[in-house]
């Protein structure tokens, strides 16, 4: 609808969780390091955690992106209200294997026998659990007795376990404490800082044909805005910008202002928090902590690099070899 006007090639802002956007923040790179380390390592269990929004989802398409690049067979299970019987049947069938069994006993017997086989062949195994606070404790610890399966070099299954802040509070309980203790690599993911905001939105616009200078299409103001109102969730950052997007078409704007950001937060119900105190406002100098497997530099935050999953994943599957 708005993408003539603004001469887009595509929509920049949709919520589908797309790699071809994928924003390198410093964060979000190690994050991603991190999952494709404990994989190429054989870490056993390793959590991402990060409140609704952050881009999680994100995440983890672009680490199943990289696992089948590099030939790991996976499991995935985006839907975790399941029966024990149900989750080894999902993962059985994603494994290609067949999933009737008369018990549970035949269908742990079935995977071990695959996983050994892959291992035998040096090649690794992984099971992806998305939205994993929803995982019942029953569930958990089945999955922390998968980890159980085992040569005496190193884990057959490889488990990342995604979710929200609730899945660290499930992980902290005294019921789950021994699958606390086997858990190789921890990570939380935050919201973005208002740099990151405004590279974040620079960046989606270009990879969708947009301009190429910087609040061409949104002023400085206008991503404030954003950010404050988004206080840094990419999630919330989409829907202010598609449908500012949309605003400035019907008015014939070709900057988006802070105003129609306003009223678009105003449809939504997203209501302007109180404003944090003045040193916390201007957040574009903030240092970030670099992960030591990724080559990052804040200058190139809003630049569109050929293949940016690829290069930021490369590094920890070398090593492995």
């Amino acid at each position: 609808m708005y993408e003539e006007f603004y001469n887009l090639k595509r929509p920049p802002f949709e919520v589908s969780p797309d790699p071809y956007f994928f924003f390198p923040t410093p964060q979000h790179n190690e994050a991603l390091a991190l999952l494709n380390y404990g994989i190429a390592r054989r870490k056993g269990f390793v959590v991402v955690a990060g409140e609704v929004g952050t881009g999680k989802s994100l995440l983890v398409r672009c680490l199943l992106d990289s696992l089948t690049l590099h030939k790991v067979a996976f499991a995935y299970v985006y839907n975790p209200l399941l029966t024990v019987q149900n989750f080894l049947e999902h993962v059985l069938t994603d494994l290609g294997l067949p999933a009737l069994a008369r018990s549970k006993s035949e269908a742990l017997a079935r995977l071990n026998n695959y996983l050994l086989a892959r291992a035998r062949e040096d090649l690794t195994t992984a099971l992806v659990v998305d939205e994993a606070q929803l995982l019942s404790c029953e569930l958990l610890e089945e999955i922390r007795l998968l980890t159980n399966l085992e040569t005496t070099q190193h884990k057959l299954l490889q488990i990342i376990l995604v979710g929200q802040p609730e899945l660290d509070s499930k992980l902290n309980s005294h019921e789950l404490r021994q699958l606390k203790q086997r858990v190789g690599l921890r990570y939380k993911l935050g919201p973005l800082t208002l740099k990151e905001v405004g590279g974040y939105i620079h960046r989606r616009l270009e990879l969708a044909g947009g301009n190429a200078k910087p609040h061409a299409i949104f002023s400085r103001k206008a991503v404030e805005e954003i950010y404050t109102i988004s206080q840094g969730i990419p999630r919330l950052i989409n829907t202010l910008c598609e449908n500012s997007l949309m605003a400035g078409f019907g008015l014939h704007r070709r900057q988006i202002t802070p105003a129609i950001v306003r009223e678009v937060a105003a449809d939504f119900c997203l209501e302007l928090p109180a404003p944090p105190p003045a040193a916390d406002v201007d957040t574009f100098d903030k240092p970030r902590m670099d992960f030591k497997f990724v080559e990052h530099s804040s200058d190139n935050l809003s630049r569109s690099a050929a293949k940016p999953v690829a290069n930021i994943v490369a590094q920890p599957w070398e090593k492995s070899k």
